[in-house]
């Protein structure tokens, strides 16, 4: 199947907007059909705020009624106390408030951006989607992740080279109970990384340590900046450590 049959057989339908590569592609060729879609990006303590910013710029782009909802997903114990199955939990959470107020605007159909790369088992908050009957129309139309990218550069979209950015939740050990502080110093010590110009690293969470993962051909300008890295990311933690395995 295409995603001009796909849209064919569903011409009204809702998106669950990140903001990222997959659900602006998404989003755009649903524009671009013709169909009647509205997007909806949920803002929780696990998003950064850029995240917000880059979505409203692309709703912008492509003229599209965006809706912001508000979840607070610490207010779920489950979720905050951080289980191996967090992400099935807070997608749960996210997803059925999406769907609710879609199902209010009229949209029975809920879309996401989860692409053909995207194996099951890299994915624990895919059995929520499945529960909510969330259809991933990118999956079932064999496009994957260096498809989309492709796809969204012709388009003229500027997330097309945008990096993979996971949830904040995930700079945070399994176990380990999520704060809101714990969270906003993650998204302050990664704008800060942001701010000297690198990109796609992660800064994990290790005790009271900040555990620093790099692209290797960022490596030689990490040990050249050390000294500044040090000094901004001990405003937010007591030791910085660089993980000499390579992030991919």
């Amino acid at each position: 199947m295409k995603l001009v049959d796909f849209f064919k057989e569903n011409p009204k339908a809702a998106i669950a907007f990140s903001g990222g590569v997959d659900s602006a592609y998404l989003l755009y060729a649903a524009v671009h059909l013709g169909v009647d879609v509205r997007a909806y990006y949920v803002k929780s303590a696990f998003q950064p705020q850029f995240e917000l910013e880059d979505a409203r710029r692309l709703a912008k782009q492509l003229s599209v009624d965006l809706r912001i909802l508000e979840v607070d997903v610490l207010s779920c114990g489950t979720i905050a106390e951080n289980p191996s199955d967090r992400c099935y939990h807070c997608k749960k959470m996210i997803f059925s408030a999406i769907a609710q107020a879609a199902a209010g605007d009229g949209y029975q159909l809920l879309l996401d951006g989860t692409n053909a790369s995207d194996e099951e088992g890299d994915r624990p908050g895919m059995r929520a989607l499945q529960e909510l009957r969330v259809r991933s129309p990118l999956r079932e139309c064999g496009l994957t992740k260096e498809k989309i990218r492709s796809l969204s550069k012709d388009a003229g979209l500027f997330t097309w080279n945008k990096p993979a950015y996971a949830c904040l939740a995930t700079r945070i050990p399994t176990g380990e109970v999520i704060t809101e502080e714990k969270l906003l110093t993650a998204e302050a010590s990664e704008e800060y990384l942001f701010s000297l110009g690198f990109t796609d690293f992660r800064v994990r969470r290790m005790g009271e340590a900040a555990r620093l993962q790099f692209p290797a051909e960022q490596f030689e300008r990490v040990l050249r900046m050390r000294e500044e890295i040090l000094t901004g990311l001990k405003r937010y933690y007591k030791a910085v450590l660089l993980d000499l395995e390579v992030r991919e």
